[in-house]
């Protein structure tokens, strides 16, 4: 079968398009045909090298096709039904796992980082991971959803609590996690401000829902949130831009505010006055992804179509440079998917 499989890190060059082995699955898994394959900054960052993975490697983490064999001690499913794939690898039997805990098992990590990806024509993977969609939503929009829209519902409602009424700031409009989290702040009636770096994006963002939007690049984002809030500030910020926003985000919080980060795209360093920590009693919380059931729980609104996925752009999977490529520059809105 072909895939694009990386043998170095390195740039967008090092993206091979390559016959290998067909998959082979085992009694106790399911083998789906990949029709679309999303894109994320994970997967960059992984082509750059990350610790833990071994080469050759096949990238991806959002994956959604339809089923075509079936291991003998699996129940439950049909040939051809289509489905979309937890994004993520866990053991499935450890203390957190037996839980719900899903992302905090040792063995945890998405698919496409320290285990293969979805970057090929077929893949092996055990029942837990396989979720049916309904005809209405095509691979494309359902590749779109997995790892974004459970990392949002994580960071909203699984650890900052959003409730209705609340301000909310989501930075990066364009992103995948932005557009999710815009949706999902929108559908607990909070107020949402967002931010992006040119006025078609906030565009984009207001028919998503936003109710503000501000340039970051031609506007001060804490001096505007102080004068879109009357200087109150916000309930919650989701931060995954990192070392770039963390002053910004923090200065953005009402007293007692929380800032829930997902993600450093710009840098790992944070630094901040622990005096403005403690005296405003501010919180900053951590966020992984998600669980399998805060997956599940987001899907039913995204096949109600409370939610809905936003695709910018598809590529072929032999032209996956290009998509790395485009994805480098950071003008798309919404996902870049790859058809296989």
């Amino acid at each position: 079968m072909k895939a694009v499989r990386i043998h170095e890190f390195g740039g967008p060059e090092v993206l091979r398009y390559e016959d290998i082995p067909d998959a082979q699955p085992r009694k106790d898994q399911v083998l789906v045909r990949i029709r679309a394959c999303a894109l994320n900054h994970l997967d960059i960052w992984v082509r750059k090298g990350l610790p833990g993975v071994k080469l050759p490697h096949i990238l991806g983490s959002d994956i959604a096709g339809e089923i075509v064999a079936i291991g003998e001690y699996v129940t439950g499913f049909a040939i051809g039904q289509r489905v979309v794939l937890a994004p993520m690898h866990f053991c499935n039997h450890c203390a957190k796992c037996a839980a719900g805990l899903q992302n905090q098992c040792p063995e945890f990590t998405a698919l496409g980082n320290a285990v293969d990806g979805g970057y090929w024509e077929l893949i092996a993977v055990p029942p837990v991971n396989v979720i049916p969609i309904p005809d209405n939503l095509d691979f494309n929009q359902a590749a779109s959803v997995p790892l974004v829209f459970l990392t949002a519902w994580h960071m909203l409602v699984g650890r900052a609590g959003i409730r209705p009424g609340q301000t909310v700031l989501v930075l990066g409009a364009g992103s995948g996690v932005g557009i999710a989290a815009i949706q999902i702040a929108k559908l607990f009636h909070a107020r949402v401000i967002t931010t992006a770096g040119d006025e078609k994006k906030l565009e984009k963002a207001r028919a998503l829902g936003a109710d503000f939007g501000i340039n970051h690049y031609t506007q001060k984002i804490s001096q505007e949130v102080r004068k879109i809030t009357n200087k109150e500030g916000v309930d919650i910020v989701v931060e995954h831009v990192g070392t770039a926003t963390w002053d910004e985000s923090m200065k953005s919080l009402k007293p007692g505010g929380t800032i829930v980060t997902c993600g450093a795209t710009t840098g790992f360093n944070a630094a901040f006055d622990l005096r403005f920590l403690f005296s405003r009693q501010l919180n900053f919380l951590g966020s992984y992804m998600g669980t399998m059931s805060e997956l599940r729980e987001v899907l039913t609104h995204i096949f109600a179509g409370r939610l809905k996925p936003v695709v910018d752009r598809a590529f072929p999977l032999q032209e996956a440079r290009a998509a790395h490529e485009y994805m480098e520059k950071s003008q798309m809105f919404g996902k870049i998917v790859l058809n296989i």
